[in-house]
């Protein structure tokens, strides 16, 4: 069970999906449940973002390192602060792999968003070859220290973390309840050798292939704090069901 000093976040991440009526339903759907528990926010491709009322919680699915310039299909964080936008993705495995981002090209996204006080998501995970290596948490503490390194542990206390499993996006396959406990437990655990407060505060999510199904198990482990959702989030009815979980 999440702890009472941390607040219940689910995160649709719609990928390169969705359109204009999504964005009707899904708003329509969430703010006639009345959800009092937890926050739940939506990460749409950018060209929908104006089209959500005021009363959603918005974030963006990347966001540049610069502050402007010749940088053709970038966005900046000003740019978001214009349409609302309280929450960006940031160093989601897509990202890395697809447009080659280093742990150190991550760090400094995260620290432009942190400028701007804003919220960054801040993902984190291992590819399935570095799990059956036994080198996962190595793996995890190497993403994890590129940030430390460059914003310091006290800024951990203005992010979310996501722990998303990379053999488990997309693929159908999901980390058993165990498996994402013992992986946000060593997260928090890395956190609390510089700050043991910023570690209990900070709210940890698991993205990997949750669904209705399996969400209120997920979200009853100690250290599992909601879920960044990918494909179920593009179901009102589905990610509907996964915040009435992460509400309890």
């Amino acid at each position: 069970m999440t702890s009472s000093t941390r607040r219940p976040l689910v995160a649709g991440n719609w990928k390169m999906n969705g359109d204009k009526s999504l964005v009707e339903k899904i708003e329509s759907q969430l703010n006639q449940a009345k959800l009092s528990n937890m926050d739940w926010v939506i990460c749409p491709p950018a060209p929908y973002l104006g089209l959500f009322s005021s009363s959603t919680k918005l974030g963006v699915q990347n966001v540049s390192q610069f502050d402007s310039g010749a940088h053709t299909g970038e966005v900046s964080v000003s740019m978001l602060k214009e349409f609302g936008c309280g929450y960006a993705i940031i160093g989601h495995s897509e990202r890395r792999e697809d447009n080659f981002e280093s742990d150190e090209i991550v760090a400094q996204k995260v620290a432009k968003v942190l400028e701007a006080k804003l919220t960054p998501i801040l993902c984190v995970g291992e590819p399935e070859s570095v799990r059956e290596a036994g080198t996962l948490f190595d793996y995890i503490a190497a993403q994890l220290n590129a940030v430390l390194d460059l914003v310091g542990i006290s800024a951990f206390a203005n992010l979310v973390l996501a722990y998303e499993p990379i053999w488990a996006i997309g693929t159908g396959k999901t980390a058993s309840p165990e498996q994402a406990q013992e992986v946000h437990a060593f997260i928090r655990e890395h956190l609390a050798k510089q700050d043991s407060n910023v570690a209990v505060g900070i709210v940890i999510l698991y993205g990997g292939s949750v669904k209705g199904s399996n969400a209120k198990e997920l979200f009853s482990q100690a250290d599992v704090d909601g879920g960044l959702i990918g494909g179920a989030s593009l179901n009102p009815e589905d990610f509907l069901s996964i915040c009435l979980a992460a509400n309890q």
